[in-house]
């Protein structure tokens, strides 16, 4: 399979999602935007997948993350993003979404785990709403301390101006 084999819309996933559910696969959804894959992020989608059966990941469009985080992000455009992390072997779908929050497309894919880091309370976090009310868990999995894409753009920046 090819990594760009793993990239949907909201309408490819759909079929995708009832299949994995006829065949009874536990489904974990995360999001976030990934724009320099780092230990960090690889130690946080192995904790998510191995939670589940199935890894879906909801990853912010361009537009988004520059209002999430300013001008000069993202550093990598949105389908360089999606085709990394749909590289990674326990990714089994990523899917982009432009809204502030994924909470529309949780809606859609009422995964059975939905999970973020320990830096969120679990009640905190979006969607949890939508996935406690069809029985389903909402979990935080610990982060790999000092690695993040800001520290390692800032680190970037303090070199080049040294």
């Amino acid at each position: 399979m090819n990594s760009a084999d793993k990239i949907y819309t909201t309408e490819t996933l759909e079929p995708v999602l009832q299949k994995w559910r006829a065949e009874n696969q536990k489904i974990v959804f995360t999001n976030g935007c990934f724009d320099l894959l780092h230990l960090g992020h690889v130690d946080y989608l192995e904790k998510a997948r191995a939670l589940g059966d199935k890894l879906i990941l909801g990853l912010n469009t361009d537009r988004s993350i520059r209002c999430l985080k300013g001008e000069e992000r993202p550093l990598q455009d949105e389908m360089a993003r999606a085709r990394i992390m749909a590289s990674l072997l326990f990714v089994d779908a990523v899917i982009l979404f432009d809204e502030e929050t994924p909470y529309n497309l949780i809606k859609l894919v009422q995964p059975d785990i939905l999970v973020k880091g320990d830096d969120y309370a679990p009640e905190n976090i979006v969607g949890y709403d939508i996935v406690k009310a069809k029985g389903g868990d909402v979990k935080t999995v610990s982060l790999v301390k000092g690695y993040s894409t800001s520290n390692i753009v800032a680190k970037i920046k303090k070199q080049v101006n040294n």
